[in-house]
């Protein structure tokens, strides 16, 4: 489910860049109509915006669709497009009209009022045409029916499958609208605690779309409030014929100090917990984000960013709303708007006769910013939030994979994959320095004897859909022969026995049959099996120990040459002169941090001694990313040892110290 809502966050960054333009150019003509006028200039802005704010829900529909389908083809942003289309029209006014059989448009239930751009009903058609693509998109119909094969029969399904799920919609979405309505005619009479329910529940509804249902029974007249329309008149409520001060706009004056101040406070705080790599393009969302908040008051393209991947910090922020409203109105501090709670809106309000005291929003909003800043910052590192820039890994783009290569890693590649199910049971592939990383839909479909009997060290079941198949140094070339086998390949079934990949680099004349073990940094030894990590501490990739560093400086803990280095730099192999293959991986799932902790002083070739320096860490990098610092130094030939001998287990030692041998056959 983590990993499912990641792709949702990411899926959903695609239409929500487009938002802040859009809005930029609302809350521009907005400006320019309440100080000189409207004109074709102002109109020509405005409908530019409001052509991709009024379609909000069918950009969420093809962005979320193309983005979670498994190779992001454009057959599954078509399919998303029809996925939409069937309930906007199956649920529209004049359709549910001739449905229910009703005489007049008006007995519609309103409900139905807000399908043509209802936000939920957009991420749920996305998700319905990704689902129906990554299912059927492979599918081959019978000779008579082929022309509907494959990708042109993912469309008709997610028609097929929106058309049931808009049946449903038809009955239990008036239930559910009707019940809010009265949920909010009920709680207008609370005062300003009132307000701050409505706020809250204003933030928390729009991820579903029914917030409109809400706003309707505070902003217009539904149960005789009309919030915006007596302040746009500016007409002060009355009782008994006598002006009540501060209850005019007590519905709206709130929402300045958040999404003017507020929200972009928050999108500076997700900025700085981003990771360092990331810190460049999270700070151009969040900008632009944070600008059309303050600006424009339209905060859709930063709520998106983490409403779904970071869900508890949407909370927190609804709480705040709901704070800021309560607060307002208690204070009876009131402001007013035409479209929503930026600048724009808050500057024209200014001139309404009945605005007590608004500039004390303004004291209000910076008050909010310092909490929202400090709530979002807590929020994120304490629970490790995937905000924008701390996603694990850098998205799911399929990589150009060469269709030529080593048969043995084919032959490999290809019984792993039946092994775990192959197409039926296998959804994604990863890979780290010594292991594959794999989704499967069911875990105890896979035959982990048919796995084991290929010859790797080990398999490593997560949960029920998480699973590690422990290969060697040379995972790279089994996972990308298994991403092509994914991908429709002819898969490789003869070829030489492979009990475990062999490092393809020049080995180094054996001179020596004793090599020394240095301590790689200033902390304790401890033996491998001390190290939390099962596929380390069981000993399946060899022998070896690690070592608790108290600070970043990595040495070379043996003698030799540097024959690999993975990508995300938190690994090298060393080959020593008598031979020994030597793994040196710092730090526990520190694949997903992509580097950023890492700085290397080596390079793949290079002739090392004792004492050499390989690498430096940021320790305080992996605290906040969550990971261990373990460095761990692994043999991976184990079949050539014939002794190893740790002297200092459990140790504190400095760097560079002598801690054991290792001796060949």
């Amino acid at each position: 489910m983590k990993a499912y809502m990641q792709r949702m966050g990411r899926s959903l960054m695609l239409p929500v860049a487009v938002l802040p333009a859009a809005s930029l150019l609302v809350g521009i003509a907005n400006w320019i109509v309440g100080t000189v006028g409207p004109s074709a200039a102002t109109t020509f802005l405005m409908n530019g915006g409001l052509a991709i704010l009024d379609n909000l829900a069918l950009l969420f529909a093809v962005g979320l669709a193309l983005g979670m389908s498994k190779d992001k083809d454009g057959a599954a942003a078509l399919a998303g497009l029809v996925a939409y289309l069937v309930p906007k029209t199956v649920l529209g006014t004049a359709s549910v009209q001739a449905i229910m059989g009703l005489s007049d448009i008006a007995d519609v239930n309103p409900a139905f009022n807000s399908m043509g751009n209802n936000v939920f009903v957009g991420i749920i058609a996305g998700l319905t045409a990704a689902a129906m693509y990554n299912r059927f998109s492979n599918v081959k119909l019978p000779m008579a029916l082929s022309f509907f094969s494959g990708k042109r029969l993912v469309p008709i399904m997610s028609a097929i499958a929106m058309l049931a799920i808009s049946f449903v919609l038809l009955f239990i979405w008036p239930v559910v609208y009707n019940g809010l309505v009265s949920f909010g005619e009920a709680i207008s009479s609370l005062g300003f605690v009132g307000a701050g329910l409505y706020g809250f529940f204003n933030r928390l509804l729009i991820p579903t779309g029914l917030h409109h249902a809400l706003n309707s029974v505070f902003w217009f007249d539904v149960a005789n409030i009309n919030d915006i329309g007596n302040f746009l008149a500016g007409q002060q409520a009355l009782d008994s014929g006598k002006a009540i001060i501060g209850q005019t706009g007590m519905y709206q004056a709130g929402f300045f100090p958040v999404m003017m101040f507020g929200l972009p406070a928050g999108a500076f705080a997700i900025y700085q917990c981003a990771r360092p790599e990331k810190k460049k393009v999270t700070a151009s969302l969040m900008l632009a984000a944070g600008f059309a908040a303050f600006f424009t008051g339209v905060t859709e393209p930063l709520e998106f960013s983490f409403m779904f991947v970071a869900w508890p910090l949407y909370v927190v922020h609804a709480v705040l709303t709901g704070l800021s409203l309560a607060f307002a109105a208690f204070m009876q501090w009131t402001a007013g708007f035409a479209f929503s709670a930026g600048f724009v809106d808050f500057f024209l309000s200014l001139k309404n006769p009945v605005a007590n005291h608004p500039m004390m929003l303004v004291v209000q909003g910076l008050v909010v910013a310092v909490i929202y800043y400090f709530a979002f910052r807590f929020a994120i590192t304490k629970f490790n939030l995937m905000t924008p820039g701390r996603e694990e890994g850098d998205g799911e783009e399929t990589p150009d994979l060469d269709t030529t290569g080593d048969n043995k890693f084919a032959v490999l590649a290809n019984k792993i994959y039946q092994g775990l199910g192959a197409d039926a049971n296998v959804t994604s592939i990863d890979n780290c320095t010594t292991r594959l990383r794999l989704t499967v839909k069911d875990t105890s479909k896979v035959d982990q004897a048919k796995i084991k009997a290929t010859g790797v060290p080990g398999v490593k079941v997560i949960d029920d859909k998480n699973i590690q198949v422990i290969v060697g140094t040379e995972v790279q070339f089994v996972a990308d022969e298994m991403t092509k086998l994914r991908n429709g390949a002819t898969p490789v079934t003869s070829g030489e026995p492979v009990k475990k990949p062999e490092v393809k680099t020049e080995a180094p004349k054996a001179t020596a049959k004793d090599s020394e073990l240095y301590a790689v940094a200033n902390g304790k030894v401890i033996p491998i099996s001390e190290v939390q990590d099962d596929v380390f501490s069981a000993k399946m990739m060899g022998d070896g120990f690690a070592v608790i560093p108290t600070d970043g400086e990595v040495t070379t803990p043996v003698a030799g040459k540097i024959t690999s280095i993975f990508p995300t730099k938190h690994a090298l192999g060393i080959q020593t002169d008598s031979g020994i293959e030597v793994l040196l991986h710092m730090g526990l799932d520190t694949v997903e941090l992509k580097g950023a902790p890492f700085t290397l002083h080596v390079e793949e070739g290079q002739v090392v001694k004792q004492g050499d320096k390989i690498a430096t860490i940021d320790l305080a990098a992996l605290e906040t990313a969550g990971k261990k610092s373990d460095l761990i130094v692994v043999f991976t030939n184990q079949d050539v040892v014939e002794n190893y001998d740790l002297t200092k287990a459990n140790q504190t030692v400095s760097a560079n110290d002598l801690i054991g041998k290792v001796t060949v056959k």
